[in-house]
């Protein structure tokens, strides 16, 4: 089995908040990240997948096939947006980094696996300091 991971980067506007509470408790949970008129980061996306390599190729996937899917299905729609009002699979979600890789690996998910490769990981890195893995 190898593996292959692809580093890709976005700056993305968002505000953490549940709908139906009030600024004052959104803030009480989520702090300063729940700041009424959001805040961003510039985020590192690294994505592994996983096959067997074919012995014509030498490869399980082409590294470019795979930045191509990432930059259509996820970078074109964080980049410069704000992932609350601009990012269709973030939609009534509460725009945490555990909740963007979850949406991540959904959106990524049956594209990969069309290109022969298992989704392994998705790592989400806000800071330098905090990332979230999501292994599916």
């Amino acid at each position: 089995m190898i593996y292959l991971t692809r580093r890709e980067r976005f700056s993305s506007a968002h505000r953490m908040f549940r709908q139906g509470l009030s600024d004052e408790e959104n803030m009480k949970i989520y702090g300063k990240c729940s700041n009424p008129q959001w805040h961003g980061h510039n985020y590192v996306l690294k994505v592994t997948v996983k096959g067997e390599v074919d012995t014509v190729t030498g490869y399980f996937m082409n590294a470019t096939r795979l930045r191509d899917i990432l930059q259509e299905k996820v970078i074109v729609k964080l980049d410069h947006k704000n992932m609350n009002l601009e990012t269709d699979f973030m939609a009534g979600k509460v725009a945490t980094t555990e909740n963007l890789a979850m949406a991540i690996w959904q959106e990524l998910e049956d594209a990969l696996a069309k290109e022969g490769a298992i989704l392994h990981c998705v790592r989400v890195e806000e800071t330098e300091n905090n990332y979230v893995e999501y292994y599916g």
